[in-house]
């Protein structure tokens, strides 16, 4: 690229001008991944200390930010320990945009965010903390989210002497916005020592949860981001028993009626409903007191992978808890795997009964009851199933397969459970940076609609 020959420049006006031009083209993913290439990101990073190239520089390094493969590479510059010194040590009530845009992206990535937290021999998060609880600023507490969001437990563990402060925050702000980050915050806190039980206690949580999950009562982000905390706080058995006997249950099924086109909150409810069915003190509770397993059940088809595979593992918990609903469930498995073949024959005998069996006295060596009636030597599959069962509606192809495979005789349903789940082929809200949430399809809710 013959503009690098050109950063850095000694006329002022030529790199303001090679740079604008340059940012121009980076709404060009190709073109984004090729100035990372050559080498332009440090000599970019460098510019922020330029008071007359500063602005688009940051633009620049925010169209940059916004690539995942492209995140890594900031932490071989100074850019983070930069974009700290120009947080904290800012003397206005708000910080540029376009330095806590650049903020927000990187601490994304966990380099990144080790690097933002390591800010002042370590105290990067506690002054991004004490600035964002000053001034409001909801950016800032993203920012912070976004840290809080990183598996490694050296960054988690950074967070725990803020945790009663959050709870605080949660039952006295009225600001949502500001209130929906620090939810956001303390529901990516799955530390164990964590005293989660305590915490509710003390600032009386259940009804504040419980008032924030009642469908109208708060903005999407928010309910959604509370449904992540009570997923978070299900996971502490003395938790999950507390939430699940004070009526959550209904009221999350009542959130899943409102909010049934946005998969988010639908994965994330069903979480819920895993983790109160994986503990043995509420697996009663939920499965003998609501309505969740037939929510679950009619969950199975939906078009989401990531809802169905949450539904299927509760479920395999449910049936072998429960004797009754394991029939149940089974019954609908095979129903749905089994859903063309059963129209299929339901079409016939439609057929056979308006008509007399026409087919029937002028089977051709295609149809249904030339295939039935012939000797089982000549018997050809038309649905391709390699078992070579009758076709005359008397027994489906897999029954004995799923009779084998759903009894649920080799599953351990007290074992380790598995990790909050997140919503794939699919964008839904995006809490790291702006967009337009778009439309998702209607999915299947007709048990209890």
């Amino acid at each position: 690229m013959k503009l690098a020959r050109l950063i850095p420049c000694p006329q002022a006006d030529l790199l303001n001008i090679t740079l604008r031009l340059l940012l121009n083209l980076s709404f060009d993913r190709d073109i984004r991944a090729q100035i990372v290439r050559i080498g332009l990101l440090p000599k970019l990073v460098d510019l922020i200390d330029d008071d007359n190239q500063r602005l688009i520089s940051l633009c620049l390094l925010y169209h940059l930010s916004m690539d995942n493969t492209n995140k890594a590479f900031f932490t071989y510059t100074k850019c983070n320990q930069q974009l700290m010194k120009l947080i904290i040590d800012c003397k206005e009530d708000t910080i540029e945009p376009e330095i806590i845009a650049l903020a927000i992206n990187l601490a994304l990535n966990p380099g990144c965010a080790e690097q933002l937290c390591e800010y002042k021999h370590g105290k990067g998060l506690k002054l991004l903390k004490k600035r964002a609880y000053k001034q409001k600023d909801s950016l800032i507490m993203k920012m912070i989210r976004n840290i809080s969001s990183h598996a490694s437990p050296d960054i988690k563990n950074q967070f725990i002497p803020f945790v009663g402060e959050f709870g605080e925050t949660l039952v006295t702000e009225n600001d949502e916005a500001f209130l929906t980050e620090v939810v956001g915050t303390l529901a990516n806190l799955t530390l164990p020592e964590i005293d989660y039980e305590a915490l509710m206690s003390e600032y009386g949580l259940v009804n504040w949860i419980k008032s924030k999950l009642k469908p109208g009562s708060s903005d999407d982000e928010l309910s959604l981001n509370v449904v992540i905390l009570v997923g978070t706080l299900c996971a502490d058995d003395a938790c999950a028993e507390v939430l699940a006997k004070s009526g959550i249950i209904q009221i999350l099924i009542e959130l899943l009626h409102a909010q049934q086109e946005d998969d988010e909150i639908v994965l994330q409810i069903c979480y819920v409903f895993y983790q109160l069915c994986f503990h043995k003190s509420t697996r009663h509770v939920i499965i003998k007191k609501t309505d969740a397993p037939a929510y679950l059940i009619d969950l199975m088809q939906d078009k989401n992978k990531e809802v169905r595979r949450v539904c299927d593992i509760t479920l395999e918990i449910i049936s072998e808890y429960d004797p009754e609903w394991a029939d149940r469930i089974k019954g609908a498995r095979f129903r749905n795997h089994n859903q063309a073949w059963l129209e299929a024959i339901e079409q016939q005998q439609v057929s056979y009964d308006d008509d007399e069996s026409p087919v029937m006295n002028n089977a051709g060596p295609g149809s249904f009851y030339s295939t039935a009636v012939r000797d089982q030597d000549d018997y050809v599959d038309q649905f391709a199933y390699s078992d070579g069962y009758p076709m005359d509606g008397r027994e489906s192809p897999d029954v004995n397969h799923w009779n084998s495979i759903n009894s649920g005789a080799e599953m351990d349903i007290d074992s380790k459970p598995f990790a909050r789940p997140e919503v794939t082929n699919q964008t839904t809200r995006n809490t790291n940076r702006s967009q337009t949430n778009p439309t998702t399809t209607t999915r299947r809710r007709g048990v209890y609609e």
